[in-house]
């Protein structure tokens, strides 16, 4: 994977854990998997995880992307409309949504201010991340593949950091979670390139349970 030095800095600025989009307030069920008792440990966690990238990346997250990137390039405003209705419908529960449609209005405001051509050009109402993550790629020429290896990682990092405050998992543990994982992500990328457009899209019902059930939890630290 090739990548020059401006978009390398670009897409590190994209997939920062600092850039504000409010990330770190959500969770993506998994305070609800661990207040459930599904998850009582780091190898209960990395199963959770591979689990997740294995059907809703491979099937779901990536083709979307590479979509939606596609489209941006092009200009095919017709297409950017309707692979980000496509990742809207496929949220499964409330609390998914207002996290996918919140952070995604977040990142258009972002790249908006600091005078993002495509993102000017958004007239098409609620815009999941997925889609405004595409639209800034592409702005920045951050090769496709590069940008859903940062799209993972993105997500990685903050399922990681919300295990740590969630349970007794430890930084060491994290990290090998972290790398335990990686190693697979070229291969399910390829895989994840292969999947035809009526093929998007994969239920995982753990991970619905688990957020529904996040939602009328008692007590919690995050929003999803």
């Amino acid at each position: 994977m090739n990548i020059d030095s401006l978009p390398l800095l670009q897409l590190l600025q994209l997939t920062s854990p600092t850039l504000p989009v409010g990330g770190f307030a959500w969770s993506q069920g998994l305070e609800g998997a661990i207040e459930q008792g599904w998850l009582q440990n780091e190898a209960d966690f990395s199963d959770w995880l591979r689990g997740i990238l294995q059907h809703s990346f491979i099937h779901q997250e990536w083709p979307l992307l590479m979509r939606l990137y596609a489209a941006a390039e092009q200009g095919n405003q017709q297409a950017l409309v309707h692979w980000n209705g496509v990742s809207l419908a496929l949220r499964e529960t409330a609390e998914l949504r207002q996290e996918d449609v919140q952070m995604g209005a977040a990142l258009l405001r972002l790249i908006t201010d600091l005078d993002y051509h495509q993102a000017r050009q958004w007239r098409s109402g609620t815009i999941s991340y997925v889609s405004a993550f595409a639209l800034a790629a592409s702005e920045k020429s951050i090769p496709v593949n590069a940008a859903c290896i940062g799209y993972v990682w993105s997500w990685l990092e903050n399922q990681i950091a919300a295990a740590l405050k969630l349970f007794p998992l430890g930084q060491t543990a994290g990290q090998r979670v972290y790398q335990s994982l990686t190693g697979f992500l070229p291969a399910w990328f390829e895989q994840a390139r292969l999947i035809e457009d009526d093929e998007i899209g994969l239920s995982l019902p753990g991970v619905a349970m688990a957020s529904m059930r996040h939602e009328c939890q008692y007590s919690r630290l995050f929003r999803s």
